[in-house]
């Protein structure tokens, strides 16, 4: 019998019931962080206008799958489907992430959400594979990108840059799963997440042009606060603003 990893099998021994746990273990251990939870969690931020429940959703999984961070994905994974969050878009986001914060939490992640998705009869075969028709590309501003990367970068290590062309930019970026305004928003919440902030100006320029507002921006910078951290959500914070001065010049 193939073993299940330790993962899959404590949420395949009840996802709702590892939920409900770890509701009891805050009451538990640390009552105040219990009431936190509640009342500023789930009473405020989550009811918070600026961005949409869904969008939301799509911030906080980012972050937990970037930071590597598993007790909290059972629920949010969870909650992000009921905020319409479709299984081949988080499967989209999971495989996303592979590549922006590590193989191994994509992986992590994979495992969670399998269980959820045994849990809601979501098939396999209804999630998006590897051959799919990708979107459009936009040569000009493929062009540009890969003349930087190949001036900056190829001297250091041409792998690097070989594998960000193919597969990242001329197939992952372009699979469907994602629509481009939400593989941006992902990619910019696991960098902030991470306290990558060097990387934000570009994938948050991106982001707004494929049409994230400035309001939401700003309200995904409010989420991370809590599923990321604080620290590096105020190291990305003059990063963000540099961008929203930028485009109002």
């Amino acid at each position: 019998m193939k073993k299940l990893a330790p993962i899959a099998l404590a949420l395949s021994l009840g996802g709702t019931a590892s939920i409900a746990q770890t509701g009891s273990a805050l009451e538990r251990a640390a009552p105040a962080l219990a009431a936190y939870d509640q009342n500023t969690v789930e009473g405020n931020l989550w009811q918070r206008e600026g961005l949409s429940p869904r969008d939301r959703s799509i911030v906080s999984v980012s972050a937990l799958i970037a930071g590597g961070k598993t007790t909290l994905q059972p629920k949010e994974f969870a909650r992000a489907l009921d905020n319409g969050v479709t299984p081949a878009e988080l499967s989209g986001i999971i495989t996303h992430l592979a590549f922006y914060a590590g193989w191994n939490n994509g992986v992590e992640a994979a495992q969670v959400a399998a269980a959820l998705y045994d849990e809601r009869d979501i098939a396999s075969d209804s999630l998006p594979g590897a051959d799919v028709e990708l979107l459009p590309l936009d040569q000009e501003t493929e062009d540009a990108r890969k003349t930087s990367v190949q001036e900056t970068h190829g001297a250091t290590s041409q792998g690097v840059v070989d594998f960000t062309e193919s597969p990242m930019f001329l197939d992952l970026w372009l699979r469907p799963d994602l629509a481009p305004r939400d593989r941006s928003l992902v990619t910019v919440s696991s960098l902030v997440a991470n306290g990558q902030s060097e990387q934000v100006t570009f994938h948050l320029n991106r982001a707004m042009d494929n049409g994230l507002t400035r309001e939401e921006a700003s309200e995904a910078l409010t989420q991370l606060a809590f599923y990321a951290n604080w620290p590096n959500v105020y190291s990305a914070m003059p990063v963000f603003q540099d961008v929203f001065d930028s485009r109002e010049q």
